[in-house]
């Protein structure tokens, strides 16, 4: 473990997880995120674009173009499908386009519980239809996500599956939500380990999202999706965070239905670490890990 890693966990258990068993108070989470979200400086040939289309978002992308402009990445925010923006992950969005050569677009989709499920997804889909109709080839995207985010790039998997539309090229999961039900048993092992959550929190949180939708619905829960015919999946998580059963039984499933999978347990990190890449080692190299995965999908 690093110095950084030791004083980021001791910080957030005093400043996240001491308020974990209190109700959510959404307009507090919202804020929150937008004050506290980590700067990540930008290189000199790089430039953050706001745009509309093909869905509102920001790209993160060269100043001129260049030989690798056509590698994209889809990529999903965190936050419980309830908070967060493109504008809080770019410690991981840009640390991505950079080490990937990639221009990434980040999709403002909307939120619940203003927009329950499957208002999601069903942005998901507008995003990459519309990356797909502006000229880029299925096989250059690359989709990711973390937390919720990854669960909704796993959601877009399924949903294009069952259209009978072309997949991307893979997926980048990192400490995926993919089990709203609540199911797993890290909820109660890892319950004490974990920096920033509770895991008998995790199911009530979920019904900000779902509203009167089953949490078994595939859509939202992929844990319980046929997984055959999915792209190569990479997926990192934390072995100390409540939610490692979610990518441990998603990995074990996916391999059993035949899909490619690259998954990696991280040691004693909180979740979603690599938003903190900015000040956190572990942070850097597991985006570098990605990254590598993404030049290998799409070269």
């Amino acid at each position: 473990m690093s110095l950084q890693n030791f004083m980021l966990t001791l910080t957030l258990r005093r400043r996240v997880k001491r308020f974990a068993d209190r109700p959510v108070n959404v307009p507090a989470a919202r804020a929150l995120a937008q004050k506290t979200a980590m700067k990540m400086p930008l290189p000199p040939s790089w430039r953050i674009r706001p745009a509309t289309t093909p869905f509102q978002g920001e790209w993160i992308e060269r100043q001129t173009g260049g030989d690798r402009e056509n590698r994209t990445i889809l990529y999903f925010h965190g936050g419980g499908y309830f908070f967060c923006s493109p504008e809080t992950h770019r410690a991981i969005t840009v640390n991505l386009a950079t080490r990937a050569e990639a221009r990434v677009f980040a999709p403002d989709y909307r939120l619940a519980p203003e927009h329950r499920f499957p208002a999601a997804v069903e942005d998901a889909l507008a995003s990459y239809r519309g990356i797909v109709a502006a000229g880029t080839p299925e096989e250059r995207v690359v989709v990711g996500g973390d937390s919720a985010g990854g669960g909704l790039a796993l959601a877009l998997l399924l949903a294009l599956r069952e259209a009978k539309e072309s997949l991307p090229a893979g997926a980048v999961l990192f400490s995926p939500w993919t089990d709203l039900a609540a199911t797993g048993d890290s909820l109660r092992r890892n319950d004490r380990s974990d920096a920033m959550f509770r895991g008998h929190r995790i199911a009530g949180n979920a019904r900000l999202y779902l509203g009167d939708t089953p949490p078994t619905h595939p859509l939202a829960s992929p844990l319980y999706a046929d997984l055959k015919g999915l792209p190569p999946l990479f997926i990192q998580a934390s072995d100390s965070e409540v939610l490692l059963d979610d990518s441990i039984r998603l990995a074990e499933k996916a391999t059993k239905a035949g899909v490619a999978v690259d998954f990696r347990a991280w040691h004693r990190l909180p979740h979603v670490w690599h938003y903190f890449a900015p000040m956190l080692p572990e942070g850097r190299a597991a985006l570098a890990e990605a990254a590598a995965f993404i030049r290998r999908v799409v070269p």
